[in-house]
């Protein structure tokens, strides 16, 4: 029979063994949560609700884009006389909000803002350019709207044109340099010291909602047609038969 040192011996292993599982358990890094409920639900169908979030997702990730690009190129903002980049940020966004038009855009919406913005001779603030140019022509490509209910439709193609838009761009925005032989804004970064690689990552985020959207919106009528189908499949076949 194990004396009581084994028995402490082993106690203690035992708690160390557990203390060192725990140490070694995966950091939370939070969980899903899905907006509140609201009563517009109900004008939506899965789809319209699909391409709202995806909407809403798309224009967060080009909004914290927008902060990044800020901070690796401050001058962008100070350009435009700003104080800081918060006081920028906010007037980007506002003008995405309500769907106005940018002035240093020179009146230009869709792919004509985004060639304007990516172009060596654009001289105003480029991170606001491209971003609110970015954004419009996501907008444009789903209608006009970034809320969709039951009356509304997307057009499958022009989605999948609006993701190889977005992809065009990224690598203008890789490739293309100004005047000084520089990029036109510092983004990811490549070097023995250091590789950050989060533009590239939000960027991709962006375009595959954009392609999801599309592969579901060219699916949604074959989709409807099948659900029809099989609503009347199981209204006549598969009920369940008396037994008595």
């Amino acid at each position: 029979m194990p004396s009581s040192r084994a028995l402490a011996a082993a106690a203690c292993l035992a708690g160390a063994l557990l203390a060192g599982c725990a140490s070694h358990a995966p950091a939370p890094h939070g969980a899903v949560r899905g907006p509140d409920a609201s009563g517009q639900e109900w004008l939506q169908s899965d789809v319209n609700r699909m391409a709202t979030l995806a909407m809403q997702a798309n224009l967060d990730s080009l909004y914290r884009l927008m902060d990044k690009l800020y901070q690796r190129n401050p001058r962008q903002w100070r350009s435009a006389g700003h104080t800081n980049r918060a006081q920028a940020m906010a007037g980007v966004r506002r003008a995405i909000a309500q769907q106005q038009p940018w002035a240093p855009l020179e009146g230009r919406r869709d792919v004509a803002a985004l060639a304007l913005a990516l172009s060596p001779d654009f001289a105003g603030d480029r991170v606001a350019a491209f971003i609110h140019a970015t954004a419009d022509m996501i907008v444009t490509a789903h209608g006009g709207k970034t809320s969709f209910y039951l009356t509304d439709s997307l057009d499958a193609q022009h989605l999948y044109n609006a993701a190889r838009n977005v992809e065009i761009a990224v690598w203008l925005l890789a490739q293309r340099r100004g005047a000084e032989g520089r990029p036109l804004l510092l983004a990811d970064a490549f070097g023995p010291d250091v590789r950050n690689l989060s533009f590239e990552r939000e960027f991709g985020k962006v375009i595959a909602r954009l392609d999801l959207l599309a592969q579901v919106g060219a699916e949604k009528y074959r989709r409807a047609a099948i659900s029809t189908v099989q609503g009347l499949a199981g209204g006549t076949l598969l009920q369940f038969l008396p037994v008595r």
